[in-house]
């Protein structure tokens, strides 16, 4: 199936906007220039625009809020509905079938009153997926997502999550959480990666906690780029200049954090 958002994208935005945020909405990155290519490896930042839970995360937490007026059941049913439309358009990859099926899980849960138990519906997905193919045992998309899914899930467990009054002690409070994330799912993976790229990024820490933040607004914004150009160009132009915005600041950072000497490690 081809994606005719990606061709309304590219026409809208120049490189490496365009295929940056192709990327991050579709996982494609045919058309992305090399050096910025090279730079997303440099940075560890290069699974922001891979396929992953991420796409589903954010699907799934902004369906909710917005359908939660229609309870929690009805909204469950409708961002599993929304999910399951979305693997079909982006295509099965074993990251995204992994998110989606833990996704829906958690959302079964909640439509039935039960609790969500992460490690167990990662697991049991996991198992699932190769009971069908066990070749994802060998898949490094497979390995990257599983890995640092569980990561993700342990640290949450771990340490006081109870929010602080006053912006300053939010401020700290984002920052913490964020931080302990990144380095969760990067300390998990970190072995996979050792041993299929043979290379680990010292500052990725710094660079996915500059750039966590602007992931969501861009989805958002993207979206409606696509869709309203692919309807009304005119329209899809007006808002491709608003995304232009955070795409660009994306690029700079990293473009930027590339260049910092020893930012990466090649073994």
């Amino acid at each position: 199936m081809v994606n005719p958002f990606v061709a309304v994208i590219n026409s809208i935005l120049a490189e490496p906007q365009a295929s940056l945020l192709n990327g991050i909405l579709f996982g494609t990155k045919a058309s992305m220039p090399k050096y910025f290519y090279n730079a997303l490896v440099a940075t560890g930042t290069l699974h922001i625009i891979a396929l992953s839970g991420m796409n589903i995360s954010i699907l799934t937490a902004l369906t909710a809020q917005i359908t939660l007026f229609l309870g929690r059941k009805a909204s469950s049913i409708l961002t599993i509905c929304l999910i399951v439309l979305f693997v079909l358009f982006v295509g099965p990859a074993p990251s995204i079938v992994r998110a989606a099926m833990m996704g829906c899980l958690s959302l079964l849960a909640v439509y039935f009153g039960r609790r969500d138990w992460g490690v167990l519906s990662l697991f049991l997905v996991g198992g699932i997926m190769l009971l069908f193919d066990f070749s994802l045992i060998k898949n490094i998309s497979f390995q990257l997502s599983f890995l640092a899914t569980l990561g993700i899930i342990l640290v949450n467990k771990i340490g006081e999550r109870q929010k602080k009054s006053g912006l300053l002690n939010q401020i700290k409070y984002w920052l913490k959480e964020n931080l302990k994330i990144t380095l969760s799912a990067q300390i998990f993976t970190l072995p996979i990666i050792l041993y299929n790229f043979h290379r680990v990024s010292i500052i990725a820490p710094v660079a996915n906690l500059l750039l966590e933040w602007v992931i969501q607004p861009v989805m958002v914004l993207g979206f409606i780029t696509g869709i309203t150009g692919y309807i009304w160009y005119p329209a899809g132009f007006i808002i491709g200049w608003v995304v232009w915005v955070p795409l660009t600041y994306f690029i700079v950072i990293v473009e930027f954090l590339a260049k910092v000497p020893g930012a990466s490690i090649q073994f």
